[in-house]
């Protein structure tokens, strides 16, 4: 499994979640195995204390200790970050699973701003990361200079 940086990784992700554009970025941290994306993370907007993200992933067994390590780095150690915020639509039960189980707290619903309904918007702070401690601090440190 190797990192994959760049606009490359936007646009797959872009493709998976039918978002319009490529979110306005080419910032984007890719996981691919045997050459091939499995996971991404597209930092968008950010404005010093905030970066928004989107993420996409197929199949399972992709979020491993590296690579979760990696894209909370970037955000929070790199961009020195405060906050991470995450927008999922009311429809995709998984990926509301899915960003709960990393962490993110749910701060706002707006009311049918979303195809699906809702929108329920995120957030992660940088002390409530679990990914900038031990044991995912530990796991590859060579892996985070790699995404610089």
């Amino acid at each position: 499994m190797s990192i994959v940086l760049g606009k490359g990784v936007v646009d797959w992700i872009a493709r998976r979640t039918n978002e319009f554009g490529a979110f306005g970025t080419d910032i984007g941290i890719g996981w691919a195995r045997h050459g091939e994306l499995v996971a991404g993370v597209a930092y968008a907007d950010w404005n010093g204390p905030n970066v928004v993200c989107h993420i996409a992933a197929v199949g399972k067994h992709w979020a491993t200790r590296e690579y979760l390590r990696v894209i909370f780095d970037y955000p929070f150690c790199q961009l020195k970050a405060k906050r991470i915020t995450v927008c999922v639509g009311e429809g995709n039960a998984a990926s509301r699973r899915f960003v709960e189980h990393l962490g993110f707290q749910l701060e706002a619903e707006l009311a049918g701003a979303h195809p699906t309904g809702d929108l329920r918007i995120y957030r992660l702070r940088a002390d409530e990361c679990r990914y900038l401690r031990a044991p995912y601090a530990l796991a590859r440190p060579d892996l985070l200079r790699a995404a610089a």
